[in-house]
């Protein structure tokens, strides 16, 4: 096969002769196994594996990379076993080949399911060994190569994957040619329309500039010769997704984006970078915000290179990058640096840190999210490059996502520290943990000890590590919560027909579970505080036909300290407060639900149900409750402050504020934050002696 014959004359450029040997065994024992089958192009199968170890050849990675890309198809299409390639080509090459097999012989309920599971796969073995996403990166790339036999709609399908995931994994691993060649045929089979319009239209303006660009190459060139500088400057054709994503972000049409030609200087050293970055600043005006350093500040993937937007000749902007050949090397090749130049091992060890604390984090994310959906949704975001550079305190810098918060960065810091954030400085200054960081902020973030996450978090936070941890912590919380009232309310019921809690038996326990068709007790106990399953019901059944069950005794209340969290709600129709005269209303999938006694949305009937359940206050509550009030004032200058100093006069916070003017009237609706019925009394007390107010009442329905 003549592809087999490229790869064995590619590799023997650099690999030993019993590597060589090593890969023809491969080769053949590839082609054995695949006897007999062929793509859909009509080729035979074992075309794809060689294509695939020839991509990775010119990465020049080492033997059993390219050994198992050369088998990474046989555990999955064919009969052979792990084990057997273990035995005749070794453990580290059957490693591999089982960290990209896909997950094919086990039934998943859903498409994204399976495709969840097969990442999470794919991400274990990568922690291991990050060869395994170099091989899965090769073989989706000769994938969309060779995507034209599919049908359209299986087309857009696998090109939309690879744009918001394989492309982004290997932008963020630094394997920069692999990501342009992604991102250009995941765009050209997802949108093939346009794909073929920006091609046309391409051609046209590549006609028309060509002499432009050569003038401009010639000029820099001249102009960098000057300050005695070795250089290499070459002309660059922006690709057309990039063109396409700005002409989407900014609204422009083609012609409107004039720079779809940058232009690349590699220099000797670092200091040649800036010496040649302020020689063309004199040559050319650079344009104000578009300049980055990322020498100083590499990206996440190790990334180095000065960015420059400058004027050029006849108002074309024009976008140039200057780096060192080894900032070229890795730019280039990203972790594959690593196998490519071993001679220069030494000067990757920052690269591959960051590449395992990336993976690291991904794990973290993996592990605490059970949901398919949800890990996906974490993937996808953690994999899109980010450029806001953030100080902690102690000048240590982190890279997050654009629109990442001051909550991002506590859980950037630790998991720890984010779930006891309260408050942040940013640049030394108080700031609300919902404020979007800006490259350059110093952060610091104050914790407390009985702190814990809101869910209101996961409406701003902007990282899939900072939103999986804050799912997982409300998850367990309510978890613990929903069993400890889960458990209040069957004793209360057992409670109302004169049962002793403590009298039943471990067989009537056991009994109820296995009749319940759940796994534990716990489990149980949730079910009822989340309203699946009714206590009065649970308690019956609880209790032996032979017992005889009494209604003497009145139900004892369940107490409500308000620190039971998602386990119990208040309701926000009428919002009670601790003197006010509840009941426990149980909803399904939303647990109890706590309502004044007069609440309109409380029918009469529905207080005799068995989901309603008898609730009281407990003493010495300490948390703030929300009440809604009404007033009408006078509509003049200043009434609004004065409103709200007397409400903090009286030790109160506004959470909310309504307001609807008339000509000689204002309605204002206001949320505070009170104690209880007397504490909401003093600041209404307070607030009647204010002479623009006509009227002031509490809202309770």
């Amino acid at each position: 096969m003549p592809e087999a014959d490229f790869l064995f004359s590619e590799t023997s450029k650099y690999l030993k002769p019993e590597d060589i040997i090593q890969l023809k065994n491969a080769y053949s024992f590839g082609l054995g196994a695949h006897s007999g089958q062929f793509r859909k192009s009509g080729e035979p199968y074992i075309s794809h594996p060689v294509a695939v170890a020839r991509i990775l050849s010119k990465l020049h990675l080492d033997a059993p990379t390219l050994t198992a890309a050369l088998l990474h198809d046989v555990v999955e299409d064919t009969d052979i076993s792990k084990a057997e390639i273990s035995e005749r080509f070794g453990e580290p090459v059957a490693e591999l080949v089982d960290g990209v097999s896909k997950l094919a012989k086990i039934q998943f309920q859903t498409q994204e399911e399976a495709q969840a599971e097969n990442f999470r796969k794919m991400l274990l073995a990568m922690a291991r060994d990050v060869r395994v996403i170099l091989i899965k990166l090769a073989d989706r790339l000769h994938n969309m190569q060779t995507l034209e036999v599919m049908l359209p709609a299986k087309q857009r399908s696998i090109a939309r994957e690879t744009l918001e995931i394989y492309a982004p994994i290997a932008h963020r691993l630094g394997l920069n040619n692999i990501y342009q060649e992604l991102q250009e045929l995941g765009f050209k089979y997802s949108y093939p329309m346009r794909y073929k319009v920006l091609v046309k239209a391409t051609k046209a303006a590549r006609g028309n500039r060509r002499e432009v660009v050569g003038k401009i190459l010639e000029t820099i060139s001249l102009k960098l010769k000057e300050a005695h500088l070795e250089t290499e400057v070459t002309g660059r054709e922006k690709h057309l997704y990039s063109i396409y994503n700005k002409m989407v972000e900014k609204h422009l049409s083609f012609s409107e984006v004039l720079d779809i030609y940058g232009f690349r200087v590699i220099v000797k050293d670092i200091p040649s970078c800036y010496i040649a970055l302020g020689m063309l600043h004199s040559l050319y005006k650079p344009i104000p915000g578009k300049f980055k350093d990322y020498i100083a500040i590499p990206k996440n993937n190790d990334y180095q290179s000065l960015h420059s937007t400058l004027l050029g000749p006849f108002g074309i902007p024009i976008e140039i990058q200057i780096r060192t050949a080894e900032m070229h090397r890795i730019a280039e090749n990203g972790v594959a640096s690593h196998w490519l130049y071993k001679n220069l091992d030494g000067n990757f060890d920052e690269l591959h840190l960051k590449t395992s604390q990336w993976l690291q984090n991904l794990m973290e994310t993996l592990s605490s999210s059970t949901d398919s959906s949800e890990f996906l949704e974490h993937l996808k975001i953690d994999l899109f490059p980010s450029d806001v550079f953030v100080f902690t305190p102690q000048g240590k810098i982190l890279t997050l996502p654009r629109g990442s918060t001051a909550v991002d960065f506590a859980y950037a810091v630790h998991s720890d520290v984010g779930n006891c954030c309260v408050a942040a400085k940013i640049n030394g200054e108080n700031a609300p943990l919902r404020t979007k960081l800006k490259s350059g902020d110093r952060i610091e973030i104050v914790t407390a000890p009985y702190a814990k996450p809101n869910p209101s978090w996961l409406g701003y936070v902007a990282t899939g590590r900072a939103r999986s941890h804050i799912r997982h912590f409300l998850k367990t919380i309510q978890y613990d919560e929903s069993i400890k009232l889960g458990e209040r309310m069957l004793n209360q019921a057992l409670t109302s027909f004169n049962i002793d809690p403590d009298s039943i038996t471990a067989i009537q326990w056991d009994k109820l579970v296995r009749d319940s068709g759940v796994k534990s007790r716990e489990e149980l106990f949730t079910e009822m505080a989340l309203g699946k399953q009714l206590p009065a019901i649970v308690a019956k059944r609880l209790t032996t036909p032979a017992e005889s069950v009494s209604h003497e005794k009145a139900a004892t209340p369940i107490t409500i300290m308000g620190t039971e969290g998602l386990a119990v709600q208040f309701a926000k129709c009428c919002r009670p407060i601790p003197g006010d005269a509840i009941v426990g209303l149980i909803k399904k999938d939303s647990g109890l639900i706590i309502h004044m006694l007069n609440c309109g949305n409380i029918s009469h009937s529905a207080k005799s149900q068995e989901n309603c359940l008898n609730v009281t206050w407990g003493k010495d509550i300490t948390r703030t409750f929300e009440a809604a009030i009404k007033i009408v004032a006078v509509n003049k200058q200043g009434v609004l402050a004065r409103v709200a100093a007397e409400i903090a006069k009286a030790d109160s916070n506004i959470d909310d504020i309504v307001m609807e003017s008339e000509s000689n009237y204002m309605h204002m609706r206001f949320v505070l934050q009170v104690n209880n019925r007397l504490h909401l009394s003093q600041v209404i007390r307070g607030l009647r002696h204010l002479r623009e107010i006509s009227t002031i009442s509490r809202i309770e329905d």
